[in-house]
């Protein structure tokens, strides 16, 4: 990226001791508007990461909003550059630091999809009385929408709200916008304009882990906040700014045509492993995530059964795994990252590793300094409302390679658990290694869709309730 597109990553503050260089890598995005895709290093979508060092992070960016909004220091940046470095224990210092009981504060947290779902969800952890909900693409019958927006650099901008109590939003506290970078921040600012439109409020935050935002991008966040009689404020992980040279979009198609003739390795083996299920059962009542809204008692009570779910998985693993991979779906990012974090804590000894699947396309090239060495593409499996397409999890490599892992275990909700999931994703990664299929229950609205029938690989449980789309 730097030699052959000169994109350059230059720093600017630094309030967690970590840089843009630290904090993302580079990788080749495929499509016709944007050249670059920056990758994080904590965010655990496309690049497999410690799960306390994913959450962690989320918790440390959570501090830094609830710092800004008590106008106080904020606790833990130094454990985040040694966590980053591979300090042994610092990841889960940073995390055990952070996820002490603080001051509770009462906000509205947004989180974007999809890549900032769990993310948002940290960030609503650390502040403690905060009500969360996230942007989806997933329609669901009997959930009325309270707004949507538009991701004006996204390959897929259709965005929703959807409250199962819009009573929730309609509060005059701080409300944070949470995505994982800030770019130009015109879809925060958006976002603003149309919840203040509704629900006049007095503070928002931007918080992302990094933040690139020009100058002019800054002004047009303090003219909006004049206009609507408001206070606007940010933070991130680290600022600075991404250099891209003229002529940046016609130099990356190109590479793109050349680097996709070149031969990758190989991401399927030719030996099919097992697919095994594992019943977590998940607590009654509480959400899969915030898709229709997460309050603080839910968090409380799932907090109570992630050792017990835990255990569980590690049980249906057997013994002798060594490299494991926590994989999420899609937006479906908060509860596999809590379930990965507290089987990384059950397994002190086996190197727990956690990321999702995604709808981005991105260019994969088996080098060491390349942020996406491999990549899987497999067809949707949930039904989406905007059709068929393919799908991408990217940097899974089989136990043979020397990234690779000796056991995956995926993560969907019930609405994904189909035969597309069974002939496409799952049958992917059973070339790679064994896979422990574990699904959560989603929120169903009041009519079910209909059209997707699920099946498992392996049976049912003989008391399980019928599975409705939704």
């Amino acid at each position: 990226m730097a030699s052959r597109l000169g994109v350059r990553l230059v720093d600017d503050a630094l309030p967690a001791g970590a840089g843009l260089a630290d904090l993302v890598g580079l990788a080749v995005r495929r499509n016709p508007r944007r050249a670059h895709l920056l990758v994080s290093a904590v965010l655990g979508k496309h690049v497999p990461t410690d799960p306390r060092l994913v959450y962690g992070s989320g918790l440390l960016l959570g501090e830094l909003v609830r710092a800004r909004l008590r106008a106080e220091q904020p606790s833990g940046p130094g454990l985040l550059a040694d966590a980053l470095r591979g300090v042994p224990g610092a990841a889960a210092g940073l995390r055990d630091l952070l996820r002490a009981p603080q001051v509770p504060m009462e906000a509205i947290v947004l989180g974007y999809a999809e890549t900032a779902t769990a993310l948002g969800h940290s960030v609503a952890d650390a502040l403690g009385s905060a009500y969360y909900l996230h942007s989806t693409r997933r329609p669901v019958t009997g959930f009325a929408t309270y707004g949507g927006f538009e991701e004006e650099h996204s390959h897929a901008t259709s965005h929703l709200l959807l409250p199962a109590d819009a009573a929730a939003l309609d509060r005059d506290v701080p409300v944070v916008l949470v995505d994982d970078e800030l770019s130009t921040g015109r879809t925060v600012l958006n976002t603003i304009e149309a919840l203040h439109a509704v629900r006049p409020r007095g503070r928002y935050v931007l918080a992302a882990l990094v933040d690139l935002r020009g100058p002019a991008d800054r002004a047009r966040m303090e003219e909006l906040a004049d206009r609507l009689g408001t206070r606007i404020d940010a933070v991130a992980l680290a600022s600075g700014q991404v250099e891209l040279p003229a002529g940046v979009l016609e130099a990356g198609q190109t590479l793109v045509d050349e680097l996709t003739a070149r031969p990758t390795r190989p991401s399927e083996a030719p030996t099919a492993f097992d697919v095994s299920r594992v019943e977590l059962d998940w607590p009654a009542g509480i959400p899969d995530g915030g898709r229709h809204g997460f309050l603080p008692e839910h968090r409380d009570r799932l907090e109570k059964d992630l050792a017990r779910m835990s255990d569980a998985i590690a049980s249906g693993m057997g013994d002798g795994a060594s490299r494991v991979l926590v994989l999420g779906f899609e937006e479906l990012m908060y509860a596999p990252l809590r379930l990965a974090e507290a089987l990384a804590d059950v397994l002190p000894r086996v190197d727990v590793r956690y990321s999702t699947t995604t709808r981005s396309p991105v260019l994969a090239v088996d080098d060491p300094g390349y942020a996406i060495r491999t990549r899987l593409t497999f067809p949707s499996h949930d039904d989406p409302a905007d059709g068929p397409g393919e799908r991408y999890a990217y940097n899974v490599a089989p136990a043979s390679a020397q990234d690779g892992f000796d056991r995956i275990v995926l993560v969907v909700d019930d609405i994904a658990d189909t035969p597309a999931l069974a002939d496409g994703l799952l049958r992917r990664l059973r070339a790679l290694a064994p896979t422990l299929l574990a699904t959560v229950p989603s929120r169903k609205g009041v009519q079910p869709r209909t059209g997707v029938q699920p099946r498992r690989d392996a049976p049912p449980r003989k008391d399980a309730p019928p599975r409705r789309g939704g």
